[in-house]
């Protein structure tokens, strides 16, 4: 029991929506354009996505551990899951694991290629994989280097829902690309927030993070600032005819939680009101893009 206890702690599920959500806005889009969902695929994209989240956490925490031991201002949106920190797994076991989540990422590439005849699924999911190497390990480590953020914000915000999309469409060219316009703004802002709290290890550690680069308050505004862009382009590209109540009901959460956010501004790593600016920061990302699956599906 204690060790299904350490591996479900390692897993950190509840990072699984910033995942499996933006899988889903791609396929959503594919059935928005008056196409039939084929199930099976859309199960084979949730295990991958699954997997994917599997290898990231996993992998995150073994590049990280000398970062995590000094980090006290942990929250559960980032530092880690610290079973390395806790003693609760061992470094190997970890590597093992997010070997294993990678094969299965790969695994899942390969019955897309060859049961439904999409080409370029294992190479998406080569470079899905491989994004996250750059942003861990040498000899690019961006997460160290400074870039992250972009990377993440890549991988989150452009490829995952181009997988979607792709995974049921077999092509490339319905992809809504004027929609990156709210996308990658608010992934962004939510790839930014999650390190907040660990400002102060990260600074101890040499990681060149925006929060880091541009300290904490003005990384706290960008957040926001970057949350009103995708706020105020939504009605602009969205496929809703103007005034539909469907946009208010979309940006109803991220416009009243980009409010609320000024009242944290002032906060430091390891206080309630940061993780509450975080927490919201991340809410505005979500909902936007599990409003918008909805939407579209509906």
């Amino acid at each position: 029991m204690k060790s299904i206890m350490a591996w479900l702690k390692a897993s950190r599920l509840q990072s699984q929506s910033y995942i499996f959500l933006p899988i889903l806005f791609g396929q959503a889009y594919y059935v928005f354009q008056g196409h039939k969902l084929n199930w099976t695929i859309l199960v084979v994209m949730i295990l991958f996505g699954l997997f994917d989240q599997l290898y990231i956490v996993f992998s995150n925490d073994f590049a990280d551990i000398e970062t995590d031991c000094k980090n006290t201002t942990f929250t559960i949106f980032s530092g880690g899951s610290r079973v390395l920190v806790d003693g609760d797994l061992v470094p190997e076991q970890l590597k093992k694991a997010s070997l294993n989540m990678a094969g299965l990422c790969v695994l899942c590439g390969i019955i897309l290629t060859l049961v439904y005849q999409r080409m370029l699924a294992l190479p998406i999911v080569i470079i899905a994989l491989g994004l996250l190497w750059m942003y861990n390990y040498p000899p690019v480590k961006l997460s160290y280097r400074g870039g992250g953020e972009i990377l993440q914000m890549l991988g989150v915000g452009l490829l995952l829902p181009l997988f979607g999309y792709y995974a049921q469409s077999g092509e490339l060219n319905g992809f809504p690309l004027t929609l990156l316009f709210v996308i990658l703004p608010t992934q962004l802002a939510s790839a930014m927030a999650t390190s907040l709290s660990d400002e102060p290890s990260d600074r101890l550690c040499g990681k060149h993070t925006l929060t880091v680069l541009l300290e904490s308050k003005v990384t706290k505004y960008s957040i926001i600032g970057l949350n009103i862009i995708s706020i105020v382009v939504f009605p602009f590209v969205s496929w809703l005819p103007p005034g539909d109540i469907q946009i208010y009901m979309i940006l109803l959460i991220p416009v009243l939680a980009s409010v609320s956010q000024f009242f944290f501004i002032n906060s430091n790593p390891g206080s309630l009101k940061l993780t509450i600016f975080i927490f919201l920061a991340v809410l505005i990302t979500l909902s936007f893009m599990g409003g918008m699956a909805i939407s579209l599906f509906c």
